[in-house]
This record gives C-alpha cells, sequence and structure tokens, in this order.
C-alpha cells in the first residue's frame, strides 16, 4: 500500500512540475512543429470566424435560428478553436426548403 501511495504522489509531483515547465515555455522555446500548429489552429479558427460572420451578415433574420446579435457575439467572443462558428453553420442557419 505504501509503495501505491509513493508512486501516486511521485506522479502527482511529477505532473505539477511538468505543467509549471509547461506554462513558462515561451515562443522561442517551442519547437517549430509545435509553432507551426499554433499558427495553423490560429489560421483555421479565424477563418471559421470570418466567413460565419460574413455568412451571419448577409443572411436574412428569417432563416437565422435565433437572434442575430447573439451568434455574432458568441462567434466573436467564445474562443473553443473554431466550434462555434461549426456549431453556427450547422445549427444556426435555417435549412431552406428545396422547390
Amino acid at each position: 500500500m505504501q509503495r501505491v501511495c509513493a508512486r501516486l504522489e511521485e506522479r502527482a509531483r511529477r505532473t505539477v512540475v511538468d505543467d509549471e515547465a509547461m506554462a513558462k515555455k515561451r515562443w522561442a522555446e517551442l519547437s517549430p512543429r509545435t509553432r507551426r500548429i499554433v499558427v495553423l489552429a490560429g489560421a483555421v479558427e479565424g477563418a471559421l470566424k470570418v466567413s460565419a460572420l460574413i455568412d451571419l451578415a448577409r443572411r436574412p433574420a428569417s432563416q437565422i435560428t435565433g437572434s442575430k446579435l447573439r451568434w455574432a457575439l458568441a462567434i466573436t467572443l467564445i474562443n473553443a478553436v473554431g466550434a462555434v462558428p461549426i456549431i453556427y453553420f450547422r445549427y444556426g442557419r435555417r435549412r431552406q426548403s428545396t422547390p
């Protein structure tokens, strides 16, 4: 039992140390691969937000589920790696009936 507790304590200590080291990393200390991933994720999120806001602005309110203002605020203010713009494209727009 003592060995298990000692291992858990050691693992928790290593996790805290690793978390502190990660929190203190600066941009220059990141690997080139990590930098590319961060830049790519930011670009994708930015593109999704811009396209969602343009679609929201051009679309009539009758074709939007909910308030246009609330959608605009959610798309602009919530940072969730593109989740809100994707949710808008999936659920925020009313489906047009095809003739």
